[in-house]
């Protein structure tokens, strides 16, 4: 009885320090050796580049602990994996401050997401769909991915319409 009593108090103050943690610490932004696929932009305090930016290729992205989504979307058939980095995560990483993020992608569609969003869900930066690393006609390299199916108040167009893929810029107000 007395060992069960230790196990959940262990645990339980497991959990209680581990929910005062980022899901993932990054303590150096990397330089990038590869082909840039995201740079990122803005109030952010921590960069990669001399333009005070933070530029990322797929291999500097590995820094960040991935985390899957499985979920429908309006855009693809039946429940789709969605493995990426929480953007939580990405904008902690660099010490962005704002409210806003504008997202930008390769066709110039771009559309403003509010940080609430990241603190209240888990979205994330998808990079691979069903295993498979996205390229640029499948979506890619980036998709913004809110977890819809476990949220259904998420299922409306605003929500939607802030799932910018082909993602190329983010900038940080």
């Amino acid at each position: 009885m007395k060992l069960n009593k230790f196990i959940f108090l262990f645990s339980t103050f497991h959990i209680a320090i581990a929910s005062f943690m980022p899901l993932s610490t990054v303590s150096a932004l990397e330089k990038t050796t590869g082909d840039i696929i995201l740079t990122v932009t803005g109030n952010i305090g921590q960069s990669n580049t001399a333009d005070g930016d933070a530029a990322f290729d797929r291999k500097s992205l590995r820094q960040f602990t991935p985390v899957t989504i499985s979920t429908k979307t309006p855009w693809t058939d039946g429940i789709v994996q969605f493995e990426g980095v929480l953007i939580r995560d990405l904008m902690h990483a660099l010490d962005a401050k704002g409210k806003i993020l504008h997202a930008t992608a390769a066709d110039d569609y771009s559309v403003n997401i509010p940080f609430e969003d990241f603190k209240k869900y888990n979205v994330i930066l998808a990079y691979k769909m069903n295993d498979k690393i996205m390229a640029s006609e499948d979506q890619g390299p980036f998709w913004v991915i809110y977890p819809w199916d476990n949220h259904p108040e998420l299922n409306n167009d605003l929500y939607h319409s802030r799932a910018i893929w082909q993602l190329k810029t983010i900038t940080v107000k």
